[in-house]
């Protein structure tokens, strides 16, 4: 499950279509991956001012080194419903968050959008990004910070991506979550929300509301997800 992505996934999703995501709803991604043999699925339905998102995100950790990710996003505009966008992504980590430490992974992906006028095949708009996670007051606060490129095939360009996020412990089943990032040019993205654990470490809500940073309400957005981990089972 993986969430931001949407940073560099933003990013490496023009403005939300996950390049690059930490787990819901965050785009800014954290340095953790799914537990080794197991899988997740990251499922949301995202609300723009004229349009309707619902994405589905499947990973799996098959080796206990590489998260692989390859999902996509189906939007219902002006009365049309289709697929629109396709996200392939590994994942690893480099060094291992640790409480009251810190941690830093790498990613790499691709993220194919269908509607594109121009370069909407594969290989897509490639992408990377170096996410770093440390962690405070024994994990109580958590802070993210990302860094990367991605390969903006439709303009010739290569754009810097960026993020810093929080995760903010409420109670043990209750966080808040803001972030800014950037993926594409212009000014910022912002999204503040929160994540609560109906069955802790395998079954998660949230719910999020975003815009541009020093925006009207054009651009804004809200959010409803869900995240399902599994137990290990791959062979």
């Amino acid at each position: 499950m993986r969430r931001t992505a949407a940073f560099a996934t933003l990013a490496l999703a023009g403005a939300l279509a996950p390049e690059a995501r930490a787990a819901r709803p965050m785009v800014t991604d954290d340095a953790r991956i799914v537990d080794p043999k197991a899988c997740q699925v990251e499922s949301w339905v995202r609300r723009n001012r004229d349009s309707t998102e619902m994405w589905a995100l499947p990973a799996c950790n098959p080796t206990g080194q590489f998260e692989l990710t390859f999902g996509g996003a189906r939007i219902e505009e002006h009365g049309e419903n289709a697929f629109t966008d396709n996200v392939v992504q590994a994942k690893t980590i480099l060094k291992p968050l640790e409480s009251n430490g810190w941690g830093v992974g790498l990613a790499v992906g691709a993220a194919r959008h269908l509607k594109r006028e121009s370069a909407n095949g594969w290989p897509g708009d490639a992408y990377f990004y170096v996410p770093v996670s440390v962690s405070f007051a024994d994990d109580a606060w958590v802070v993210h910070v990302n860094a990367g490129a991605v390969n903006r095939r439709d303009l010739g360009q290569t754009l810097v991506t960026w993020g810093l996020g929080n995760e903010i412990r409420l109670r043990d089943d209750l966080y808040f979550i803001p972030e800014i990032f950037r993926s594409e040019r212009g000014r910022p993205f912002y999204q503040v929300g929160f994540r609560y654990w109906v069955v802790k470490d395998r079954l998660q809500i949230d719910a999020t509301y975003g815009n541009r940073a020093v925006s009207d309400t054009a651009q804004r957005w809200f959010s409803i997800g869900l995240r399902v981990l599994s137990p290990p089972f791959l062979p």
